[in-house]
Formats: C-alpha cells, structure tokens, sequence
C-alpha cells in the first residue's frame, strides 16, 4: 500500500475544477433517451427473484438505462442475460453497511469482476469514517479501487449520507476521490433517507470535475430527478427508472 497523506482541511475548498451542472440537466432532459443514459436501473432488493431480475435487464435493454445494478447473487445471471447488448452490469460490494473486511471486499470485487461486472458500487466504511479513522478509509476504498480499475471496471463510493454530520460528508467525499472513487454517490436506498439536494451539491461541491456524483435513495419521479441533476448529479440510481423516463416521453 502507498503511503497515506493526511487529508487537510484546505484539500476540502481547493479548486478541483468546475461542473456544469445546469448545462448538463439541460442536455440530460431533453430527451428521454439522454435521460435513461444516465440511470442506474436497480433491484436491490433481498426478496428480488430471478424473474424480477429478468425484467430488470430486459427493461435495461430496451430503454438503454446506463446499467442495470444487481446484488452479487445475481451477477451472473444479468451478465448473460445482458450479453452482447452493450448495457453493463453493475453490482453492489460490502453492501449495504459498509463493515466488511477489507480482504472481504477485495475478494468480492475481483469475483464480481471475473463474472462480468463493470461497475462497482461500494459502501464506505461508516464507522471509520465517524470514529476518525481516516487511514483506514483511504485503504479500504483503495483496495477495492485497485482490483476494480485492474479488472476495467467503474467504482462508486456510498457515503451513506443520512448518517454523517457536514464534516464527515465533506471529508468522505475528499477521501473517496483521493483514493480513487470514480464516482461518490449519496445513499444505499436502505438508511434512514436518501438523496438530498443539499447533499449533492455538497458532494459536487468538493469533486468539482474529479469525478461523478451520483444521487441514489427516494429518487421515483422526473421532478426528483431534475433537482438532483441540477444540484450536480451526473448518475441517478432509481428502482423507479421505467416510470421515470415514460414520464419524459417514453412508451
């Protein structure tokens, strides 16, 4: 592992490069094939069944969502369903507490990764995050960042954004992007909310042109979406995706 350096407070407000994201909600909206792009179609479910995920990657096909985002018992199925069509498959690791091991999460991500998948979203070690420990935040999230990069594939960094204060939220989002996040994303879907604007805005705010924001938890209609985007998302992680984009336009 390379050696770690301490996150300074001025590391938070330094200029990372501006976003626009009013520009990019306006492209994005425009129309509902721009807009499915940009959603991760989900079934994160526990009771999901083997049919629900067949409809979930036959929705992602046809309406051409950015990838179609499963549990890890259900990445192989969705990598051969969604075979040849050019919609990837994105898979959840340490999920949803973000207390695993790191050699846990390390192992879960290269299998994932051998199976097919081709984007990673992890959770953030919380209690870590909250106890200070911001050594051993970096390395987990560079762990998996490693093996996910070796493999070709994307990692997102869950913040789990209800349960931090402002401080937290602000050195979770500087940490996942130093260590290698290619996007920061707010919510698991199974905490106390989901996404806010406030919180988006925030995140944006300190990945500036870095990397991606993605809004995720609550998100189940086109005005949702908007505010997210607006605020600064360039990824929206819906169960709601269909209803969503047919809102815009789409049959």
């Amino acid at each position: 592992m390379s050696a770690i350096t301490p996150i300074q407070p001025s590391d938070l407000v330094f200029d990372h490069g501006t976003f626009d994201s009013s520009g990019f909600a306006a492209q994005t909206l425009a129309s509902w094939q721009s807009l499915a792009s940009v959603i991760d179609h989900t079934l994160l479910k526990p009771e999901a069944t083997r049919e629900q995920v067949e409809s979930l990657c036959d929705e992602a096909i046809r309406y051409r969502f950015a990838c179609a985002m499963v549990n890890p018992m259900w990445a192989s199925t969705a990598v051969e369903l969604l075979s040849g069509t050019g919609v990837p498959v994105g898979v959840v690791i340490g999920f949803p507490l973000g207390a695993s091991l790191v050699s846990t999460l390390r192992q879960e991500a290269a299998a994932l990764a051998r199976l097919g998948a081709r984007e990673l979203d992890m959770v953030i070690p919380i209690g870590q995050l909250k106890s200070g420990n911001y050594k051993a935040v970096e390395h987990t999230i560079r762990a998996a960042a490693s093996v996910a990069h070796d493999r070709g594939a994307l990692l997102k960094v869950i913040l789990e954004t209800a349960l931090l204060n402002v401080e937290e939220k602000l050195r979770g989002s500087e940490i996942a992007i130093q260590s290698g996040a290619d996007f920061i994303k707010t919510s698991t879907g199974f905490s106390t909310s989901g996404a806010t604007v406030a919180d988006v805005a925030l995140m944006r705010g300190v990945a500036g042109a870095r990397a991606g924001v993605k809004a995720s938890g609550g998100i189940r209609a086109l005005a949702d979406v908007k505010a997210m985007l607006e605020a600064g998302a360039n990824r929206i992680g819906a169960s709601a995706s269909v209803a969503i984009v047919r809102e815009l336009g789409a049959e």
